[in-house]
């Protein structure tokens, strides 16, 4: 079929009914990366709109590609008028600019009609992602969440505090900490990893147990916020 359809638009000019496959095909492989992008996401922040950037980028790829076809002049323009924009997005995780890379690079395939590289491209790009975010690849340092909370300045507390992790936490890592109430208190933020069995409520009553602690926040990896 898909030798059929690209014999087809390798013979005839652009028209309708090619143009209207390249974006609704564009349109599905991309919605296929966005969905694996979903289902193999690890952070602490999950963007809806990075998301649905995704999808719309591959039609617009798709677009760019057929308004271009073969004309060096158009290509010329077009790259003229795409330096206008300033895209000033910084990417947090250098998997979002892959995933971002795979859907434009399936908008550009189904624009210059290349059918058959778009869909297999996007297929063994989404089975990789899955079995990289099922594999142990990459994981070694990986914690479950990040705990937050301040606390009264003393000593005791500070051997409190250890024994707690110790009991509950596998491993776990100081991220910032700093001084408040002129020196008084002091704000912790740690990334944590529980111990087999462990979960974010045994850890909580055990914090809440320590008389001058406030503002316990935990947040795990596996929720994902919206942004």
């Amino acid at each position: 079929m898909l030798n059929i359809l690209n014999s087809y638009t390798s013979s005839i000019s652009y028209n309708t009914i090619s143009i209207l496959y390249s974006i609704l095909l564009s349109f599905l492989l991309s919605t296929i990366i966005a969905i694996t992008y979903e289902k193999t996401f690890r952070g602490l922040s999950y963007s809806r709109n990075f998301v649905q950037a995704l999808v719309l980028s591959s039609i617009i790829a798709a677009m760019v590609m057929q308004a271009i076809g073969d004309s060096l002049a158009s290509g010329l323009g077009m790259l003229g008028a795409l330096a206008i924009i300033r895209f000033r997005t910084n990417f947090k995780d250098p998997r979002d600019i892959i995933f971002m890379f795979a859907s434009l690079g399936a908008g550009i395939a189904c624009g210059v009609f290349g059918y058959d590289i778009a869909i297999i491209g996007t297929v063994i790009f989404c089975v990789v992602a899955f079995v990289l975010y099922y594999s142990p690849l990459g994981q070694t340092n990986y914690f479950d969440g990040m705990l937050r909370f301040n606390i009264a300045k003393d000593s005791q507390n500070k051997l409190l505090l250890e024994d707690i992790f110790k009991e509950f936490c596998k491993t776990s890592a100081l991220i910032t900490l700093r001084d408040m109430e002129h020196g008084k208190r002091l704000s912790y933020a740690y990334q944590i990893k529980f111990k087999k069995g462990k979960n974010k409520t045994d850890i909580i009553n055990a914090l809440k147990a320590i008389d001058s602690i406030r503002d316990i926040n935990i947040l795990l990896q596996e929720t994902n916020i919206e942004l």
